[in-house]
């Protein structure tokens, strides 16, 4: 029940009140304190342990997997093992034997598996779709401010995972090449990150990811035939504009009258309402979810390869010694 497990808690309760057939049952944390003041937020039994929740509740079809991602493999696999179905929070676990072990266990209990990977559920990535043809060059800046959390993983593995999901699941060709590098700035760990990915496709992939800006940015931009697409996740918006367009279907003026712009309708939606939503719908129709558990391998497998990369580069360069001078 840290501060993302309690907005889970929230947007199921506020689903709950608002008529969609399921039920909070009850909310777990090893901290009882914690656990019992979310409780009583949100009007629903709290837990000391996972195995507490389970011997009490035999109803207890479906649950979000918020702890540390250490613990992901551990919590989600003893949810699965008592058939129980999941939303494991982003990354899908440590390593990828651990996910590869989260895979097997679902299959063989025959359990939902959703990854967190909540961009999917932004409502201008939703509105982008449509628009994707061939993309070939892409310019993401993901840049938040220092905050003491996530602060066992490398930036990649943090906030970057969240833009190698999406930029996986546009371009659906294979990576070929990585090359990164990154530098501790404020923890033992890497808070600032560039990648550059190229695919088998010809895609080209700039990613810029920072936990020590002094500004919040979430954007993403793409290139593909005679288009260019703009992305703000944080005002959750997107613009299209395209070259040789009927000027009839442009939805803004344009500086350039060869270049049509338009600015596709969004379903307005919080994302983790719209995540939840989709989890409780894969769970009831027994469907692959949007986000697969395979999704989030692939993107932690990304996500290693670079962390990988950069203690690669940081070793030819010598940057201990850099930093330490």
């Amino acid at each position: 029940m840290g501060a993302f497990g309690r907005n889970h808690a929230r947007v199921y309760k506020e689903l709950e009140q608002q008529g969609e057939p399921l039920r909070l049952l009850g909310v777990v944390d090893q901290d009882v304190a914690r656990a019992d003041a979310v409780g009583r937020e949100f009007g629903c039994r709290s837990f000391g342990s996972l195995q507490q929740l389970l011997t009490t509740h035999s109803e207890l079809q479906a649950a979000s997997v918020t702890v540390p991602t250490v613990h992901h493999l551990a919590v989600a696999g003893t949810l699965m093992e008592a058939g129980v179905d999941v939303l494991i929070e982003k990354p899908i676990a440590a390593t990828l034997t651990e996910a590869d072990e989260l895979i097997a266990l679902a299959k063989r209990c025959e359990r939902i598996g959703q990854v967190g990977h909540l961009e999917r559920f932004n409502p201008a990535v939703r509105a982008t779709i449509p628009l994707i043809t061939q993309p070939m060059f892409f310019e993401i800046h993901r840049l938040s401010v220092f905050t003491p959390r996530s602060l066992d993983v490398d930036v990649v593995l943090d906030l970057m995972i969240h833009d190698l999901d999406i930029v996986l699941s546009f371009v659906n060709s294979p990576v070929q090449e990585v090359r990164a590098v990154g530098l501790p700035i404020l923890s033992g760990k890497t808070d600032i990150a560039n990648v550059r990915l190229e695919f088998a496709s010809g895609c080209v992939a700039n990613f810029t990811a920072s936990r020590v800006s002094t500004e919040r940015i979430r954007k993403l931009r793409f290139f593909q035939p005679r288009q260019y697409i703009s992305i703000d996740y944080g005002r959750q918006d997107v613009l299209a504009f395209t070259v040789g367009a009927d000027p009839g279907q442009a939805s803004m003026p344009s500086v350039n009258p060869q270049i049509g712009v338009v600015k596709p309708p969004i379903t307005a939606e919080e994302p983790l309402r719209a995540e939840l939503r989709s989890f409780l719908d894969a769970v009831r129709r027994r469907s692959t979810p949007v986000v697969s558990l395979e999704d989030g391998r692939r993107a932690l497998a990304l996500g290693l390869q670079i962390v990988d990369d950069i203690h690669k580069h940081s070793s030819r360069i010598n940057l201990e010694k850099l930093t330490s001078s």
